[in-house]
């Protein structure tokens, strides 16, 4: 018999699309940049200089945008007419990745009412099938094609609290956590910020990839997690993590964590920097 948060996992994939690219597809995952209104309680707000230059840089290079949920937060504010307007230089770029039908979003439990958003769609799930070719000893030589699948969705489903219970949340969140955060108070039922919380619904992820035979990636608890063979879980981090951001690249059969952030040339002058913080890991072996 299935657990609670199993069937919560499994629900999210029912009906997800699958996207099908080859392994040279070039593909980055962000997630939880809870874009706000530009007020004090907008966590993105410090970061979205880092976050609109990681962007440029990838619709340059031609990547696939997709974004793993809580990509606006819905939660503290009520319309999301006033973030698209305080953030518009960010929403008018991601446009020019629609346009070439690079971008996809799938919602969290911040943005869960994106789900029937008419003008911009959001699933709860993501699959990314790629197929490329095994390559045996020999440089030359090569074997039949191997297709795998990667999991995307943003992670909530395994928390109650979270998922199930996520208008209790939020009523929490918007009436509550949001004055108390203010005077530097943090919301104890967050994943993000309870330690607990988050080390139980990475587990429960982890073990739902292993027992499905699969690889998932995910967001919600902001922290950056590259998987293997084991674990099968990957965490794309978060945009609001304190004077950086994180996400994951896939390009060439090969999964890469990256971390962005202002750096300092020898004369002092600020840029802002791409650094790969992980050990590929490769998915055609």
């Amino acid at each position: 018999m299935k657990k609670g948060y199993e069937r919560r996992i499994y629900k999210s994939f029912k009906d997800a699309p699958v996207i099908s690219l080859y392994p040279y597809s070039r593909i980055v995952l962000f997630s939880d940049c809870h874009r706000g209104v530009g007020n004090s309680n907008d966590n993105f707000l410090s970061n979205q200089h880092i976050y609109f230059a990681a962007l440029k840089y990838y619709y340059k290079n031609n990547f696939i945008y997709i974004e793993l949920g809580d990509g606006d937060e819905l939660w503290e504010n009520r319309h999301f007419s006033a973030i698209k307007e305080v953030h518009e230089d960010v929403f008018n770029l991601l446009s020019l990745f629609e346009k070439k039908n690079h971008l996809w979003f799938i919602y969290g439990n911040h943005d869960y009412v994106m789900k029937n958003n008419k003008k911009s769609i959001h699933y709860s799930g993501l699959i990314l099938r790629l197929c490329g070719y095994l390559q045996k000893n020999s440089k030359h030589s090569y074997i039949a094609p191997k297709c795998l699948e990667l999991y995307l969705t943003h992670g909530h489903q395994a928390d109650f609290l979270n998922s199930t219970l996520w208008k209790l949340s939020r009523f929490l969140v918007r009436y509550l956590w949001k004055p108390l955060e203010q005077i530097g108070i943090l919301d104890p039922t967050s994943a993000a910020k309870n330690y607990q919380r988050k080390e139980k619904s990475e587990k429960r992820l982890s073990d739902w990839a292993i027992k499905n035979n699969c690889y998932i990636i995910t967001g919600h608890t902001h922290r950056p997690m590259m998987g293997n063979d084991k674990t099968r879980y990957f965490n794309v981090g978060s945009c609001v993590h304190p004077h950086s951001i994180t996400c994951i690249e896939i390009e060439n059969g090969m999964i890469n964590l990256v971390k962005w952030f202002v750096d300092a040339k020898s004369d002092s002058s600020l840029f802002v920097s791409r650094e790969v913080i992980s050990t590929p890991f490769y998915l055609f072996k």
